[in-house]
């Protein structure tokens, strides 16, 4: 084989190479789009437009949940401040986490499906579940005489304004036991809600996010109710 022809097959070899390469890269974007693609579809509904309704439990539950997730994340953020014990700024953190991440998903869903994140037609909290606020465990978190009272109106287990100032006063052990008390009616409400949507709700990757919550939060409920033992106190009734 002569110079030049060396040089000839050398130049169609990298050419091959290159060919190989380029084919394959863009398989690999293809496969990323479809993939993409896919979630995106998961997310739309499967409702003709592919979009549930602005008063269907799959928005009523993104909207609700997010506001839910938001005072779980306050909550957190303020023990950890108000104690040095690990185990408590642990558990907030992971909890403040959590529900940052799935908030922030619920209300990107919203945008996605091109829906108001407050409820249509003046609705009030809950409505989107079967019954509207009458039903089933809703009152659930409310009962035991939340301390701040006004807790007319609130979602499941939420606690009141006054509860939350009274957390920010407290510190140490009392700041502990009153925030894991605090959480416990709050975790117990966010359970209640996450189990309604996984019933009503059509969407398959929020169902799939809510069934995640309600095996989460029940997790930390026997977590919570064991650092409560463990500081010589209980939950609410």
């Amino acid at each position: 084989m002569t110079a030049d022809a060396g040089r000839t097959a050398d130049s169609e070899g990298r050419g091959r190479t290159r060919r190989v390469r380029w084919v394959a890269g863009g398989a690999v974007v293809l496969a990323l789009a479809l993939a993409g693609a896919a979630t995106f579809a998961s997310a739309r509904g499967d409702g003709e437009s592919g979009v549930p309704a602005a008063d269907s439990a799959d928005a009523g539950f993104a909207r609700d949940m997010a506001v839910h997730h938001q005072q779980a994340v306050e909550m957190s953020l303020i023990v950890r401040d108000r104690t040095d014990d690990e185990d408590v700024r642990r558990l907030a953190y992971d909890i403040a986490n959590t529900q940052a991440n799935q908030r922030g998903m619920l209300l990107g869903w919203l945008d996605l499906w091109e829906l108001p994140k407050v409820a249509p037609g003046g609705a009030g909290p809950m409505a989107w579940m079967e019954g509207g606020e009458g039903h089933g465990d809703h009152a659930a978190g409310h009962e035991g005489g939340h301390e701040g009272g006004g807790g007319a109106g609130l979602m499941p287990g939420m606690a009141t304004k006054d509860e939350l100032k009274r957390l920010g006063m407290l510190r140490g052990e009392e700041a502990e036991v009153f925030f894991l008390r605090l959480m416990t009616d709050h975790h117990k409400g966010g359970v209640s809600m996450a189990g309604a949507c996984v019933s009503l709700c059509a969407v398959p990757v929020e169902k799939r996010l809510a069934k995640g919550m309600v095996e989460g939060q029940q997790s930390e409920l026997g977590l919570m109710r064991d650092m409560l033992a463990a500081r010589g106190a209980k939950p609410r009734s």
